[in-house]
Parts: C-alpha cells; structure tokens; sequence
C-alpha cells in the first residue's frame, strides 16, 4: 500500500502577512472555506477548531506556529465517518518569491484506508484556489457548490 500524502505548491500574489493573516483570521476563513472559521489562540499544544454555523466540525491540536512562516496541525474531523480515524498531520509553509508566495501544503499522517485522505485529495485544492481568489481579486467563487 503506497503512503497517503497530499502535497499542494502555489503561488499567490500577496504578502506572506496578508496569506497569514488569511490563514489564521476566522473572519477572513469563513469567506473562502466554505463558511467554516479556523479559530485558535495560536499557541502551540493549543487548540485549533474549525467551526460552521456555530457548530465545531473540526478539532485539531497546534503542534508549531512560526508566523508568517509556519503552520502545523493535527487535522481531525469529528463528524460523520471522519470522526472515528485517528488524527492526520497538516503543514503549511509560506515562502516570499519575488511579489509573490510560494504556499506549500502538505497533509499526511493518514490511516490506512482514510476516508479523511479521499475527501480532503479534493477538498484542499479547492480551499487553496478559493484563498488564491481571494487575495487576488477580494471575490471568492461557490468552489463547494458542485458537491
């Protein structure tokens, strides 16, 4: 069985503080995330949750926070067939290139059989496109009404 791995690159014509700021800003989540707000204290061994019409749907542990670097998460669902799978692992690292980041996302640490990998193979492209929009344009598309 080959190991499960997501790995995303690209490159967004903003700031590294601006894609962080993105990242990290519940207010600014929730326009490209398909309404979910990423909400943490940002202290590692914190918690990191992600919430949609007030409900968590998502719980995930802080485990390194380097702004406007370095972010990486537990990642785990807890909803559906999603919240009996063990955590998964999701890095994200910012990197300046010329007027541009390079965002490198990385999200591994599956279990065999995740059905957390196969939602989230789709998943993560469309959120990273949807926050590419955004600072770029300040629009976001419907990237989740084709579901």
């Amino acid at each position: 069985m080959r190991e499960q791995t997501i790995r995303i690159v690209t490159y967004l014509r903003s700031s590294r503080s601006a894609v962080w700021e993105a990242l990290t800003n519940p207010d600014v989540t929730q326009r490209y995330w398909g309404g979910s707000r990423v909400e943490s204290d940002w202290q590692v061994g914190h918690p990191l949750v992600y919430r949609r019409d007030g409900a968590v749907t998502d719980e995930h542990m802080l485990l390194e926070c380097d702004p406007p670097r370095r972010l990486v998460h537990t990642f785990h669902p807890v909803f559906g067939v999603y919240a009996s799978e063990s955590p998964s692992r999701v890095t994200i690292e910012l990197e300046s290139a010329l007027d541009m980041v390079r965002l490198t996302l990385v999200h591994d640490g599956f279990p065999p059989d995740s059905a957390t990998f196969t939602a989230c193979r789709d998943g993560w492209p469309r959120i990273l496109s949807n926050l590419k929009t955004l600072l770029e344009t300040g629009e976001t598309l419907d990237v989740f009404a084709f579901e």
